[in-house]
């Protein structure tokens, strides 16, 4: 007979079995449907964490759920060492969206920021360049959790207890333009940074620093490789933001939002980077098999289909809502970010709001590279009804909060 599924014995069934990297919120769900999600209990909860940026088309989207049904009825993965029907042609789809014209498919951003150093690396090596390996990264950046992702990952909690990670790299403050062009000289490789940061506090990169990122690359030739794994891809109303900064990286790793919930990342490349490489230099068991493929040509479809144009309407209706937050709550210290991507920062470590909005069914975070940061998230699908009632449901939980923000925290 089959056990039941009760919260109490999945959460037990992990505490015996889990390896213990994540502290989850007790609550367990079991369904979901647009922008919200369902415990086993049946009670509603509005999601403004999408999967950590990943459910972007909402939950359990019609067209998306058909697709993969009718791709699992036929063929998953035959290994990337045939030809199969959906990669180029959504290589074809990001190519003409970005502006770059290489693609490399892989399973997370993490491994497609990976790529992405890979490849600067691989780009001086064909040069005959060999000792041009140093990384300039930005303070506040959360790249991922790999060795080299890691390595460019400003926050020291994340990095000491992997050390020794690659050497050759530099921090240098976001929005600091004079500090990124001293950083920069003819022994860097590459110039690493999110347009706007995620993880490590939702803080949008300045027209102005992007402009001394270009003068870098034209003075000292360092590439530039832009993680629009969170922010890229429509999250902040453009299909990407470096576009919107007027700026022309080198490399782009995307992810997230762009499978909709599957696993499905990729590595966007110039030409002058990509004829660097040979046969055999990298590789990805899983990264684009058809299923995620297919997964991402409806997310592609949904983009360009007047999804980006909601972001933009959507982003500002949430954007004037939390600046009355600001007004009422003084706890607040800054409301920062871009369309459908926004940070609350407060005095201390943000848990108690958090905590406080899932008992009253809605669904945020706070992530540890920025403990103070409020972090919202929304599925690019969400109403404006739907951020009307997320906003009164945060009001609430930042009144309910504030004696139990611990100050020290930050």
């Amino acid at each position: 007979m089959k056990a039941v599924r009760t919260a109490d014995t999945i959460r037990r069934l992990e505490a015996d079995h889990i390896v213990q990297f994540y502290r989850r919120a007790p609550v367990v769900f079991a369904l979901g449907q647009g922008s919200r999600l369902y415990d086993l209990d049946g009670r509603p909860f509005l999601d403004l964490v999408s999967g950590a940026g990943t459910a972007a088309l909402g939950h359990a989207h019609p067209r998306l759920a058909s697709v993969i049904a009718e791709q699992a009825r036929t063929l998953l993965q035959p290994s990337n060492l045939y030809y199969q029907p959906f990669q180029g042609e959504l290589a074809s789809r990001l190519a003409g969206l970005t502006g770059l014209p290489r693609v490399f498919f892989s399973n997370s951003g993490t491994e497609a920021v990976e790529t992405a150093l890979k490849l600067a690396r691989r780009y001086w090596h064909t040069r005959g360049e060999t000792g041009r390996t140093e990384i300039v990264a930005l303070e506040h950046a959360f790249h991922g959790r790999t060795l080299g992702s890691l390595s460019v990952t400003w926050e020291e909690r994340y990095r000491r207890p992997f050390a020794p990670l690659l050497g050759g790299i530099k921090f240098v403050p976001p929005n600091d333009p004079d500090r990124l062009l001293a950083a920069v000289s003819s022994s860097t490789a590459a110039i690493i940074f999110e347009p706007v940061q995620g993880d490590g506090g939702m803080r949008p990169l300045t027209p102005a620093f992007a402009q001394a990122a270009e003068r870098a690359r034209a003075a000292t030739g360092a590439l530039l490789i832009a993680d629009e794994v969170q922010c890229g891809l429509g999250r902040t109303g453009h299909a990407l933001h470096s576009l919107a900064l007027e700026l022309r990286p080198d490399l782009v790793a995307v992810g997230k939002g762009l499978g909709a919930g599957l696993p499905i990342a990729a590595t966007l490349a110039s030409e002058a980077v990509a004829e660097t490489v040979a046969y055999g230099d990298h590789g990805c068991t899983q990264g684009g098999n058809l299923i995620t493929c297919r997964a991402a040509l409806v997310f592609l479809d949904e983009l360009e289909n007047g999804l980006l144009a909601h972001v933009r309407r959507a982003g500002a209706h949430l954007e004037q809502g939390l600046r009355a937050l600001s007004r009422k709550h003084e706890m607040i210290i800054d409301i920062r970010g871009a369309g459908l991507m926004w940070g609350i920062e407060l005095p201390g470590d943000a848990a108690p709001v958090v905590e406080a909005a899932l008992h009253r069914g809605l669904l945020i975070h706070r992530h540890l590279a920025a403990p103070a940061v409020v972090r919202l998230l929304p599925p690019l699908t969400i109403s404006e009804a739907e951020l009307d009632e997320a906003l009164e449901i945060l009001d609430a939980a930042l009144g309910a909060a504030p004696a139990a923000v611990d100050t020290g925290a930050a």
